[in-house]
């Protein structure tokens, strides 16, 4: 839930709005067709203040993801990681999500979106953990979805607003049944990804993760393989089959809001311990360490909001 909205305010378009009064045309192209680009950002409290962590990767996504589906942004990335760092500040945050959006205006309706206004949003909020201390911990279970996820090449590697409808479908499946997430597979049947979230087994203290075929090649993930090799420990990107995840040591999700959070029951069936292994404990401390600027290795991930 949203907390003191009333004392918030959204960037949108070059000028700040109050929280509760921005909104978007309900004839908006996006609202009707899904024609945009948004990111998830996270910003962590550290002994120098507020840390955004990946600023300018994230960023540089969002660009790549307009540019994808044919929408040229009217800022620079340069000028958003700016907007990011001062919505912060104008919000009076320690640590929270930020989320840009870039959405069509409202001038015309149709599936023609050639000569429609771009629109471009910037939020933050509070966001202390999008897991509880406990599924930290003890791990979350998962069940495999209905839903196969997109082998539209459009998905992968970008967050596009149209492509989430299946995202949302699989994590209400799952919640109805019980679990806390969706396990999507491909259109092969190897593993993809959860509903938002990257995943990795570990068997034999070796990792595997999906390749990016079919799934989103995620910040975290990206920076998760980074400190794992650094470990010394190999990781391979490779189809992986529903038997090997079951049967794996240890698997977890990453991604910006999950970070690393532990997998314990897939389909009930008991993975490893059933709590969390030492691997991804292992990875799950070193990057909290790092997102809370007491890591200086990595110390380059992370943009001070007050430089």
């Amino acid at each position: 839930m949203f907390v003191n909205t009333d004392l918030k305010y959204i960037w949108k378009n070059g000028s700040y709005e109050k929280w509760d009064e921005s909104s978007v045309h309900i004839l908006s192209h996006t609202v009707h067709y899904g024609t945009g680009v948004f990111e998830g950002v996270r910003a962590y409290k550290t002994d120098d203040g507020p840390a955004i962590f990946r600023l300018n990767e994230h960023t540089e996504r969002l660009f790549s993801a307009a540019e994808k589906i044919g929408i040229k942004i009217p800022y620079s990335v340069e000028e958003l990681n700016e907007v990011q760092k001062d919505i912060f500040i104008k919000n009076k945050l320690d640590e929270g999500y930020l989320r840009p959006i870039v959405f069509l205006g409202s001038e015309s309706l149709g599936i023609r979106a050639t000569e429609l206004s771009v629109n471009v949003a910037v939020a933050a909020w509070e966001w202390p953990s999008y897991m509880s201390p406990e599924a930290k911990k003890n791990g979350i279970s998962i069940i495999k979805s209905s839903y196969e996820q997109y082998s539209n090449p459009l998905h992968s590697g970008y967050k596009i607003i149209g492509t989430y409808i299946n995202s949302t479908m699989a994590l209400h499946e799952a919640l109805a049944k019980g679990a806390d997430e969706a396990l999507l597979l491909d259109k092969n049947g190897y593993i993809s990804e959860g509903s938002g979230e990257n995943i990795f087994i570990v068997k034999d203290n070796k990792i595997n993760t999906p390749k990016t075929d079919h799934c989103l090649n995620g910040i975290t993930r990206q920076s998760v393989i980074k400190i794992a090799e650094d470990f010394g420990f190999e990781v391979t990107e490779k189809d992986i089959t529903y038997e090997e995840l079951v049967s794996s040591d240890e698997v977890f999700f990453t991604g910006t809001a999950v970070e690393i959070t532990p997998i314990s029951k897939v389909d009930e069936i008991l993975i490893g311990s059933g709590s969390i292994g030492p691997i991804t404990e292992k990875l799950q401390t070193t990057y909290g360490d790092i997102v809370s600027g007491k890591n200086n290795l990595y110390k380059n991930w992370l943009s001070l909001v007050s430089d």
